[in-house]
């Protein structure tokens, strides 16, 4: 991990804490996992301000290039639950994708217990967007 442990952003921090509570970590068991294991890593996550905020950390709103070793490559942008449009490749944070890559960053490689078994990704490219709708971010 490129910096030791995720990185996010002070607001978008308690907004996630919050939707993770609201959710309930859903009904889905593997699902539930999925959250369950962000939970736990947002306890020694790196809070920091949004001046502070790397470029290449994933967060709400960033379009993320991602390989999977399977050598599939995919490009979806993660949003909040509201947002989400899987036409798109618009992904919910509460999703077991968006889970694993949030707070994550350029070049680093994840493994995650997705509903289909245990895979590795590898973020390959992180770009922001000029703006964070639903919670009044502008980077």
């Amino acid at each position: 991990m490129k910096y030791g442990s995720l990185i996010l952003e002070k607001k978008e921090y308690v907004y996630l804490k919050r939707i993770l509570n609201i959710s309930g970590y859903a009904e889905d068991h593997e699902i539930q996992k999925c959250l369950m294991n962000l939970s736990e890593e947002l306890k020694t996550a790196y809070i920091v301000d949004d001046e502070e905020m790397p470029k290449d950390v994933i967060r709400f709103n960033s379009t993320v290039t991602v390989t999977f070793n399977n050598g599939i490559e995919k490009t979806i942008q993660l949003v909040t639950p509201i947002d989400k449009d899987v036409k798109n490749n618009k992904i919910s944070v509460l999703t077991p994708m968006g889970s694993a890559l949030i707070g994550y960053s350029k070049e680093d490689s994840i493994i995650w217990n997705f509903p289909n078994g245990t895979q590795q990704i590898t973020i390959k490219g992180v770009e922001q967007q000029v703006t964070h709708s639903g919670i009044d971010i502008v980077i």
